[in-house]
């Protein structure tokens, strides 16, 4: 992609990661991609979200490389390279930098935000902004941003949280503005993107998550909490301990994940889930 022709405001350092020379600030936890990291090659829930996307890539596929953005470690990254499509790491935190770069071997890793890296309007081919958008505060201005940096008929793969009524703990937690819908997705692109694909995924998840998660805390009843062992537990990264009852409940979910998964290699939609997937395309 030869990043370094396009933006003015890179430095490659020593591991071969480009490096905006501005400040970052994000809502996102300093410990997240430490704690992704040590559960995304074990969970269901990555692995699943990483199918969903290749399908929607696959179907809608881009005329260039993708430029991930706020992509952590590079899970995703690494999947589209696996995928033979061209793919670009950019990731404002050091950590996931460095473990995209050095643990993950994606060869291009830009460690900046994606306005420090200050690259040329009309520049990219496609975008991916895979659970970003919701930790952005003004996520009309930042989707605005993607669309000037994009080729006319550039792509825009997004997933998002879905459904305000999920709202939790975990969404505090996690440093989210908000969760989604199609009218408010249709409404955050505007006029200069056509929606070419838009639906929820993790059906199986929704109402699980209301009972378990939203309605504690709305009572007030849900403490924060994100050691590595929840976490391990509710990506079932830890099924080999668990065992038993859990390992089953697993291969039930499983069953439904790939059901789904089904409709999305199809271009069918569907309206229950605990997040979103759409592909817009830049007028």
């Amino acid at each position: 992609m030869r990043l370094l022709e396009l933006a003015k405001n890179l430095v490659a350092d020593e591991h071969g990661i480009l490096r905006s020379q501005g400040s970052r600030s994000l809502s996102y936890p300093e410990d997240g991609n430490a704690i992704c990291f040590a559960v995304e090659d074990k969970s269901f829930w990555f692995r699943h979200r990483n199918e969903c996307i290749v399908e929607a890539v696959k179907r809608f596929p881009p005329d260039g490389p993708i430029l991930d953005v706020g992509g952590g470690n590079g899970y995703v990254t690494r999947r589209l390279l696996d995928e033979r499509f061209e793919a670009v790491l950019l990731e404002p935190g050091d950590v996931g930098a460095y473990n995209g770069k050095v643990k993950r071997g994606i060869p291009e890793v830009i460690c900046s935000t994606l306005g420090d890296a200050n690259l040329p309007d009309a520049s990219l081919h496609a975008i991916g902004c895979f659970d970003v958008l919701e930790h952005i505060e003004s996520d009309v201005s930042f989707l605005r941003s993607i669309q000037r940096l994009l080729k006319p008929g550039g792509m825009l793969y997004a997933t998002v949280p879905a459904h305000q009524w999920l709202w939790s703990m975990s969404d505090v937690s996690a440093g989210h503005y908000r969760r989604y819908s199609h009218r408010s997705i249709s409404s955050a692109l505007g006029d200069g993107f056509d929606l070419l694909f838009f639906t929820h995924f993790f059906g199986a998840l929704a109402m699980p998550l209301f009972l378990i998660k939203s309605l504690p805390f709305r009572f007030g009843l849900a403490k924060p909490a994100r050691t590595i062992a929840k976490i391990e537990s509710e990506h079932g990264a830890n099924v080999g301990v668990k065992g038993g009852k859990f390992a089953l409940a697993l291969i039930l979910l499983q069953w439904f994940l790939q059901r789904e998964l089904k409709m999305i290699r199809q271009g069918k939609s569907r309206s229950l889930g605990s997040s979103c997937l759409f592909v817009a395309r830049k007028r």
